[in-house]
Formats: C-alpha cells, sequence, structure tokens
C-alpha cells in the first residue's frame, strides 16, 4: 500500500495502524520518515517484505521548508534553539549556495537519526547529551530546485524541491545551506513526495483508509511485483519453475542481467528475483509456495501497500 503518512506519527506507528486496519500477519516499510515528515510511504505486507529492502537503496524526491536565521539542536522544529542571526544574504547568493549542493556532496549524519553505533541508535546517544563522532558519507543531489523564498519579514525561509540518492539527510543538508548563508537555519517541514517509481498522487491516506470497507483497503493493495518494475520480466516453464524455487540454477539464452524476476507460466506468478550471467539464472530472493498461493489467491497477506 502506498500511504500519505501524516504529520506526528513515526512510520512504525503508522505502518501497524494500516497492519491492524488490513489484518496482515507480516509487515514492513521501505525507509523511514520522520514523525515531523509528511508523504510518501510504501508498505509491505506478507510476501512483499521479503522484497522491500531493494527499495531502501531508490532515490527520493522531496518538499522541504528551510527557515533561515535558526539553528536548532536537531536541525528540525522540535529541537531546542541554538543559535539566531539576522538573514542578510542576496538572491544571488541563495542561488550560488544553493549551485554549491548540486551533484556529488558529503554529509555528516546528524546525531538526532536511526543511526547505529555498538546497536544503540544515534538519536539515544543525542537524548542523553552525548555526541558521536560520524563519519561523513557520500550522497548525490540529483536536482535542487528553489521553489519560493523569503529573505526579509518575521519567517525568512527557502522552499526546495529535491531529489536525491538514498542516505541522504534532508535536515543536514538544510543546516548546511543556512550555514553556507552565514545565517544558519533548520527544516520548518518536509514532505517527501517521491521514492522510486512511487508517487504522492498515488497515495492514499490514513483517514481514507478507515473510512473504507474491507474490500475497499484490499483493493487499495498493489501487486507484490510492483516493488519490481526495475528488473526484467524471465518467464520460466513448469518443470523449470520447481526447479528454480528450490534454489537451482537454470540455463537458458539470456543476456548478463543484474536485476531479473522470475514468473512461472503455469500459473503465472511471481517465483522471486534473481540474475543472469553467462547464460545461467541465479537465484536471489525465493517466494515460498505459501507465498505464491497466497499471491494467486490476491490475499491481503501477499501484497504491497
Amino acid at each position: 500500500m502506498l500511504l500519505d503518512k501524516p504529520l506526528g506519527l513515526s512510520s512504525n506507528q503508522a505502518l501497524q495502524k494500516v497492519k491492524w486496519l488490513i489484518r496482515a500477519e507480516k509487515a514492513g516499510h521501505t525507509g523511514t520518515l520522520d514523525p515531523l515528515a509528511t508523504g510518501v510511504l510504501p508498505l509491505c505486507f506478507g510476501a512483499a517484505t521479503k522484497f522491500s529492502q531493494h527499495h531502501l537503496d531508490a532515490s527520493k524526491v522531496y518538499e522541504t521548508t528551510v527557515r533561515l536565521g535558526i539553528q536548532t539542536a536537531t536541525a528540525d522544529a522540535e529541537g531546542e534553539v541554538l543559535t539566531t542571526c539576522p538573514v542578510t544574504c542576496s538572491v544571488g547568493q541563495v542561488v550560488e549556495v544553493l549551485d554549491r549542493f548540486m551533484g556529488p556532496i558529503r554529509q555528516v549524519p546528524p546525531m538526532h537519526s536511526a543511526l547505529k553505533k555498538d546497536g544503540k541508535a544515534l538519536y539515544e546517544y543525542a537524548r542523553e547529551g552525548e555526541t558521536i563522532e560520524r563519519e561523513a558519507r557520500d550522497v548525490i543531489i540529483h536536482a535542487l530546485e528553489l521553489l519560493d523564498m523569503q529573505l526579509q519579514g518575521d519567517t525568512p525561509h527557502l522552499h526546495l524541491r529535491v531529489a536525491c540518492s538514498k542516505g541522504t539527510y534532508i535536515r543536514t543538508l538544510g543546516e548546511d545551506i543556512g550555514q553556507a548563508l552565514g545565517c544558519g537555519g533548520h527544516l520548518s517541514a518536509l514532505r517527501r513526495v517521491q521514492t522510486g517509481p512511487f508517487s504522492a498522487e498515488r497515495c492514499i491516506t490514513l483517514e481514507q483508509l478507515e473510512a473504507m470497507d474491507e474490500n475497499e483497503r484490499m483493493a487499495a493493495l498493489h501487486p507484490v511485483d510492483s516493488l519490481l518494475k526495475d528488473h526484467v520480466p524471465v518467464t520460466l516453464d513448469a518443470a523449470n519453475a520447481g526447479r528454480f524455487l528450490s534454489g537451482m540454477r537454470r540455463r537458458g539464452a539470456w543476456p548478463d542481467m543484474p536485476h531479473v524476476r522470475v514468473y512461472g507460466d503455469a500459473p503465472r506468478a511471481l517465483l522471486g528475483t534473481a540474475h543472469t550471467q553467462a547464460g545461467e539464472l541465479i537465484p536471489i530472493r525465493l517466494l515460498s509456495p505459501l507465498d505464491i498461493q497466497q499471491i494467486l489467491e490476491s490475499s491481503p497477506a501477499a501484497a504491497l501497500a
């Protein structure tokens, strides 16, 4: 299911609400959104949870508002104010600074993040008043569009649209932009509008889901293989499908391909993922017979949300 995560809920809280509404047994999501963020949160149930990891690597698009002149402890509106500074930058300086953040950049992960050190999340250390040294990470800003700005008045801000690689911290980006402008800044709003092929226009809200009956909720689930649209489809006959599901490599006239989704042909059903090399189809992630049966029966526990 593609959920438009509401403000104020963690990704896991939103997941648990939907899991309860559709009475699913297994559930997971494909990338965390902060409680102060809204937007696209793909939720996976049943067999789809086996492929949720694939979308952790997907590129993302965000719309965010950077409040200039105020730096906070968490780089967002929840944190304690650390410094305030007058905003004296010009439009030309804003454009020049944004250009600096295009392409490959390095970011130091924020202390208020779920990144773990010695098995403990950084935000847990931060809550205890402890700062942990973090290594800078390489990320890519594919596009950085200035949608709107206000440099004077009571709430100077930049409204940005950011297309970025996995692992990009938008809070850190906003804070770094504010520092580069000489006035500091923090995120006052954040919305994810796309992750991989999934956009906000296709999402449903919790309120919409709660208002649906059971059949309508099941109809809101997407097929499992919608998680694998960037995989090349390969179909096997019954004999080869059975051997593939037992983990055996199959031979065929396939070119080398890193990402393959594999189907059986009778009936047509997703079997799992693979890659091909030197004419061999090599299994990566396989569904169980029970998973496949659930998918064929269009069970709510076998779909992507």
